[in-house]
């Protein structure tokens, strides 16, 4: 049958949403173009008429400027047309897209739920509680060890009530060496006195007895001669 009627050549793939509004975007783009034109000839005209008077001539370029109006009106319905599928493209495109990210994500969770039970049958609940109580139970063999190691040798055995005692005379010693009260005296001492002593028996005006270069009394010039 294929040799007969021959075989059908394979459809190509159509364009995808990025070419379509790749191409849209590029026409409005050309039309736009051409509207920015046509405003530029309209000024021309606009300007043309602002200096002409009244009359046959001003009327043809007045009709020059309705005809460039109403071809750039055309133009812009067009253009806006265009924006508005572009727009629409876009929006089913992001769509797509969104499906595509929500479908790659739901493999992506599918594929870690399968590693992670094929994972957890490699753990064996078991074993992790043994070694918990093996854990358990060597924590306390250290403890009876380091218990064994601490233990003291020699000591007098005592009343723990005798220690209470003791403990309480031991913090009345404490309390009486606190004791301050013996300052007091040193407060009531007698202040040290501010002027030499005998200092109040020189009576002013006085001469006081001179003295030689060695500190000692001079001997009167009376005693001398005699």
């Amino acid at each position: 049958m294929n040799r007969l009627f021959g075989r059908g050549k394979p459809k190509e793939p159509g364009p995808s949403l990025n070419d379509c509004i790749a191409g849209v975007d590029a026409r409005a783009t050309n039309i736009e173009e051409k509207i920015n034109k046509l405003e530029a000839e309209l000024r021309k005209y606009r300007e043309q008429m602002s200096k002409m008077r009244d009359g046959p001539a001003k009327n043809s370029v007045k009709q020059k400027a309705l005809r460039v109006l109403k071809q750039k009106k055309a133009y812009e319905q067009q253009a806006e047309s265009l924006r508005n599928q572009s727009f629409n493209m876009e929006q089913a495109n992001y769509a797509a897209q969104s499906l595509k990210d929500t479908q790659a994500t739901v493999a992506a969770m599918k594929d870690g739920v399968k590693q992670m039970k094929t994972e957890y049958k490699k753990i064996n609940i078991d074993q992790i509680e043994d070694i918990q109580d093996d854990m358990a139970d060597m924590f306390e063999q250290a403890d009876e060890v380091q218990e064994a190691l601490g233990r003291t040798y020699g000591m007098p055995e005592v009343d723990d009530d005798d220690l209470q005692a003791e403990l309480d005379a031991l913090g009345d010693e404490i309390a009486l060496d606190d004791d301050t009260s013996y300052l007091d005296d040193v407060v009531k001492a007698p202040e040290a006195p501010s002027r030499e002593p005998g200092a109040d028996s020189i009576v002013p005006g006085k001469s006081t007895i001179e003295t030689d270069e060695f500190g000692l009394p001079k001997i009167p010039t009376s005693l001398k001669t005699t």
